[in-house]
């Protein structure tokens, strides 16, 4: 279900200038293990001072990120703000404030057939990580792990999308010129470097993208025996159920689905309602839309524009103007990669826009008989990255819970979820696998590791040394019962 829409270049044959790329990947990843294995990245006040100086870069280098956004994604300052740079920075301010209480031991009971004696769960770094960033969100998406890399206490090389060049270019200036190389270490280019990177033994891979290159990925991971997170996508239902205040919902999902022109991993994908429902609903996304727009979307410095002009027609082939009812590919421009905010009724679930996850500003309504159908449509097929449900019946918003599998669950929301620092983030099946933001994040990057400590004397284990007579098989049978 996932597209090639949200992914870094799929690693393929690489170029002729293999060796001098090879030796440059080479020297950073060596750097950032010796490093690690120096010890450099292991103090907590060594790991909070490169979070505060990623943070006092973030605010220097704002105006130049949000130039790089405005040129590669069409975002607006604000948006910027809100969804790129806002959100890293709220994530390195809420770790900051937690690092030391989440690095605190946590006490573990043995039993009774060790005491007396202790346990502990001690958290430790993974060592010399890779992430692989996507361009949807490229600040966002390549700095919010890095924040859980560095307060995990591990190196990291960051690879960000070429997909987003201006992005890419001022990400790197940001890492090289605000954070310790000991620490951090960027490797820009496509399929070249991706191929050469995923070729070196690393403790951990993150990876967002879709599904196909997060394959690959696996596939290159499991070599080294690497552990990997993969963060990808695929087509998250919206359920509007009768009875939901439609005009609050339809402001909502409006935001966001077009939100980033709709290029957002959890996307509302496509929409189910009954028939009644439907009707009633379609004016209030209509006005949603001109609200948030105005009546001009084109001239909306609110509203962005697709990636590249591969995407823009890679969607323009999904719209079937025919059952548009807002938008539609007749107003768009491929000039400026504009694609309208475009809605889409009477589809069919066999339509080319439900075929692959849209990834772009355009939302499919389909008829469904009710909650029954639309959770058995969910269930048949790839499990979501998220869902969304409006429901005024706490009874409907239960059974999506309890019946239906994705990585997140939004009831009466759209799309701000992935920006709390309290809420692990993540995928299940197709849409994913591990979770990350807050202390989620730490916990990817770290491993849990048991502590047990017992005196030599007294010697109570001699309870359980052969040979077992006697009294010793009565008392061993008593504690295994």
């Amino acid at each position: 279900m996932s597209t090639p829409a949200h992914q870094t270049s799929s690693p393929t044959a690489a170029p002729a200038d293999e060796g001098a790329t090879r030796a440059r990947i080479d020297v950073d990843v060596t750097a950032l293990r010796d490093s690690f294995d120096a010890g450099a990245t292991r103090p907590v006040t060594a790991r909070l001072a490169q979070l505060e100086a990623l943070r006092r870069g973030l605010r220097h280098e704002e105006p130049m990120l949000a130039r790089a956004l405005a040129e590669d994604l069409g975002k607006s300052r604000t948006e910027s703000a809100l969804t790129e740079i806002g959100v890293v920075t709220q994530e390195i301010t809420h770790t900051l404030k937690h690092l030391r209480s989440w690095l605190r031991p946590e006490r573990l009971s043995l039993g009774p057939l060790l005491a007396p004696a202790s346990g502990q769960l001690r958290r430790q770094p993974l060592g010399t990580t890779l992430i692989i960033a996507p361009w949807n969100y490229p600040v966002n998406l390549t700095l919010a792990p890095l924040v859980a890399a560095i307060a995990g206490g591990n190196t990291a090389l960051v690879k960000p999308s070429e997909v987003a060049p201006a992005t890419s270019a001022a990400l790197t200036h940001l890492l090289r010129t605000h954070l310790d190389p000991s620490w951090v270490r960027v490797v820009e280019g496509a399929v070249e470097e991706t191929t050469i990177l995923l070729e070196q033994r690393f403790d951990l891979i993150f990876y967002t993208g879709n599904g196909a290159v997060g394959r690959i990925v696996a596939r290159a991971a499991a070599e080294h025996l690497t552990p990997t997170v993969l963060e990808l996508g695929g087509k998250s239902p919206v359920f509007v159920d009768e009875g939901a205040d439609l005009a609050v919902a339809a402001r909502r999902i409006v935001w966001g689905k077009f939100t980033n022109a709709g290029q957002t991993c959890i996307a509302p994908d496509y929409l189910m309602a009954t028939p009644r429902t439907l009707e009633r609903l379609r004016p209030h996304l209509r006005r949603a839309v001109r609200a948030m727009y105005s009546g001009r979307p084109e001239r909306s410095l609110d509203l962005g524009r697709m990636v590249s002009d591969k995407h823009f027609e890679r969607v323009l082939a999904l719209i079937d103007d025919e059952k548009t009812i807002l938008g539609g590919a007749a107003e768009a421009d491929a000039r400026t990669r504009y694609l309208p905010p475009t809605i889409m009724t009477g589809v069919d679930w066999d339509d080319a826009v439900m075929g692959e996850e849209i990834f772009g500003p355009v939302l499919p309504l389909l008829a469904v008989s009710g909650p029954d159908e639309a959770i058995a449509r969910i269930r048949a097929g790839e499990k979501p990255l998220t869902a969304y449900v409006f429901s005024p019946r706490q009874e409907v918003e239960e059974r999506f819970v309890e019946e239906t599998s994705s990585g997140s669950l939004a009831l009466g929301l759209t799309l701000a979820h992935v920006g709390s620092t309290g809420m692990p983030f993540g995928g299940v099946g197709e849409s994913g696998m591990g979770a990350y933001h807050g202390r989620a994040g730490l916990e990817v990057f770290t491993h849990a590791k048991p502590v047990v400590k017992k005196a030599l004397t007294p010697d109570t284990l001699k309870l359980v040394y052969p040979p077992y007579t006697g009294i010793k098989r009565r008392v061993l049978r008593r504690l295994f019962r």
